[in-house]
């Protein structure tokens, strides 16, 4: 589950890693009394509007913009909220940005230079370890240094039976160059950033950047942060943290319905039940000249509702031409499912595209006859090969 910034930097500070501290604000207004608030505890004159939506790269889609005065802060609040935001990782229709959050100037003059680094911890499914990776080029696109300067990328890996170590963490500030101060503040954050991640069940803390700032502190100036949607029944809190205005309207309702759903830019609705399913199911549509119009997985308790609640969701999509239904009857029996068709869609009425339904598994016998003698315009089939041929025949 993605957050926005001002939460990511909310949860890191309750961990004791410093933070480039911030107001939210909904509104213009707000946005002024946020900058005021900031002047009286931080003696920040200068501060910062930054577009909160779940993505990368607002800066450069003019989401992120340095105000140094109350009346720039109430002309570029009210620039960027209610904006359309593109950028890299938005797609080209962008989303709307509801708040911003005003962050205080921590890129003041001081004794030393300012310096931006990088840094992020995730697990390495490849070595079923968390890994923090760091590099000195902080404050760009980390794809960018990964594929023209790797050797700037650097990782660190934690042994799971003992956790982050005191010399790990030193180790990473004296990598990125740090002495005095500045190093002794750099062991510290990177332990808090280790210890927020791992208590708080996340699957990902991307901090970008990191900021040493002239007085040689170190303080995260962004907080990328996404929590593993399975740890959060152990997390109510974070879970209220969710904002739906920031998901597909498509993928919630789907949610609602205890479905996993993921839009495609296909033709050819699919609805079937496992993960490995619905995979095979997406390269048959391929194969049989048609596109996936997205992943659609009811689970192992293929019923009515579930039916009816998938059709409802795949029928929202107007590229949808076909509904292809992949079933395999192991925990549920097939006959059932195509019960549960025919009573989806003799409750829901006219469903304006050809259905295939292909059964395999238990009763798959029975469940083609019910569907044949149903008088639905619906397409039986059992084998696999069968379902890509019809698929064909009605994009034909």
């Amino acid at each position: 589950m993605n957050i926005h910034e001002y939460q990511g930097k909310a949860i890191l500070k309750s961990f004791g890693v410093r933070i480039q501290e911030g107001i939210v604000a909904d509104n213009p207004e707000q946005a002024v009394e946020a900058a005021k608030k900031l002047k009286q505890d931080f003696n920040s004159d200068w501060v910062v509007v930054k577009a909160q939506i779940h993505a990368g790269g607002r800066g450069k889609g003019g989401g992120v913009k340095l105000a140094k005065n109350i009346d720039e802060v109430r002309e570029k609040s009210k620039e960027i909220i209610g904006m359309q935001l593109i950028t890299p990782q938005t797609g080209p229709a962008g989303k709307k940005v509801n708040k911003v959050l005003i962050a205080q100037d921590v890129y003041y003059p001081g004794a030393s230079e300012t310096k931006e680094f990088y840094m992020s911890v995730l697990l390495d499914r490849s070595r079923g370890r968390n890994i923090i990776m760091y590099s000195t080029e902080g404050g760009m696109d980390i794809e960018e240094v990964a594929e023209k300067t790797p050797h700037l990328i650097q990782k660190e890996e934690v042994d799971p039976a003992v956790g982050l170590q005191g010399f790990q963490a030193r180790k990473i500030a004296f990598n990125l160059g740090l002495s005095g101060a500045a190093f002794k503040d750099m062991t510290k954050f990177v332990a808090a950033l280790y210890k927020a991640y791992e208590s708080t069940d996340s699957s990902q803390f991307e901090i970008n950047p990191v900021l040493k700032t002239s007085d040689d502190k170190i303080l995260a100036v962004d907080a990328k942060v996404n929590l593993d949607e399975n740890a959060l029944y152990r997390h109510p809190d974070y879970a209220e943290l969710r904002d739906l205005s920031e998901e597909d309207p498509t993928e919630v309702e789907a949610g609602r319905s205890n479905l996993n759903y993921v839009k495609l830019d296909g033709n050819v609705g699919c609805m079937v039940n496992g993960a490995g399913l619905a995979m095979a199911t997406m390269d048959i549509i391929k194969i049989a000249g048609g596109e996936p119009a997205n992943f659609l997985d009811v689970g192992g308790t293929a019923n009515a509702e579930t039916v009816k609640a998938g059709f409802n969701i795949i029928l929202k999509d107007p590229n949808v031409k076909a509904i292809l239904i992949n079933i395999f009857g192991g925990i549920v029996r097939c006959d059932r499912v195509a019960q549960g068709v025919i009573d989806a869609y003799n409750e829901i009425g006219n469903i304006p595209v050809p259905i295939i339904v292909r059964l395999q598994g238990t009763n798959a016998e029975e469940a083609k006859k019910l569907i044949d003698e149903s008088g639905l315009e619906v397409f039986s089939a059992i084998q696999l090969k069968e379902a890509a041929d019809l698929v064909s025949k009605v994009l034909s």
